[in-house]
């Protein structure tokens, strides 16, 4: 049996560290989660009801100058996107939202949720992992027939390892998708320099964007500082198609400093164009244009 994990309170959002950088107009969070009481979670959660709502979550973002931000759909609340129905409505049209969704979803259901301003799919792939390459394959190109009409992209929560697999089928795929996570390639289910290499070179050809999100999730007990060489080829191989996004409120550590997440830019994007591209431009043309 899983041990749950036990999530901390949330940080006070004046305590978050400043930007070292000035913050473009239109800054985007591309990634974040709310958590509200009263709304039902799937059965076996894997952490414990976070303290991370969404007036939390709007008290740090003003203290950081976010002014845009990409609510996503967690695993804590599975396919069941009521919550972020209700917050989407809340926040109107600086937002947009990531959904979670059944195969059998119907049209009329995807057609609600982009009046909301939902824009993309999120295929968990952590929760098909034991699925043949050929299954994830067909099951990964039957999202992006549902995406992709409606001006969607669909998005990959996933272990590194399985986006080593799939490598060779997304070099090809014509629909737009986003990697969550910077890819999620741990040395710990080893994963190599020429795998990240080879996700490089699939960025490299346009229809792959990837999300500078979660660096504490590949640095693991490491100093945030460890993920640096990652961030700065991935800057450099194609900035204009990188989106930032906090993952707020980090779980399990509600502690967390978000502002701290937000200066590895500075690092990573020592230009700040490139900055202008990441944390502006490129979520604007997969969130907000059109």
């Amino acid at each position: 049996m899983t041990q749950i994990l036990q999530t901390t309170p949330m940080r006070p959002a004046g305590t978050n560290t400043r930007p070292r950088f000035p913050m473009p107009p239109g800054a985007c969070d591309a990634h974040f989660h709310v958590f509200e009481p009263g709304f039902p979670h799937v059965p076996d959660p894997l952490y414990t009801f976070p303290d991370g709502t969404l007036e939390h979550y709007l008290s740090m973002a003003g203290v950081l100058g976010i002014e845009r931000m990409v609510l996503v759909q967690p695993t804590f609340y599975g396919t069941d996107n009521r919550l972020l129905a209700e917050v989407l409505l809340r926040l109107g049209p600086r937002a947009r939202g990531v959904v979670r969704i059944e195969e059998d979803t119907s049209d009329a259901e995807l057609d609600r949720y982009h009046d909301l301003g939902v824009r993309a799919i999120r295929l968990d792939l952590f929760a098909r992992a034991s699925w043949p390459t050929a299954e994830l394959i067909g099951y990964v190109s039957r999202m992006a027939a549902r995406a992709t009409p409606r001006g969607w992209h669909i998005q990959f929560y996933t272990p590194g390892t399985i986006v080593r697999d799939l490598l060779p089928f997304l070099a090809d795929l014509e629909d737009p998708f986003v990697i969550d996570h910077m890819g999620y390639m741990l040395e710990a289910d080893g994963l190599t320099e020429a795998d990240f290499g080879r996700l490089l070179g699939v960025l490299a050809q346009g229809n792959c964007w990837i999300k500078l999100s979660g660096p504490y999730r590949i640095a693991k007990s490491r100093p945030l500082s460890y993920v640096e060489p990652l961030g700065r080829a991935l800057v450099s191989t194609r900035a204009d198609r990188l989106i930032w996004g906090s993952d707020w409120p980090h779980l399990p550590d509600g502690q967390r400093d978000t502002g701290e997440l937000l200066n590895l830019l500075a690092d990573w994007a020592p230009d700040e164009a490139d900055r202008q591209r990441i944390l502006a431009e490129a979520p604007d043309r997969l969130f907000f244009s059109g």
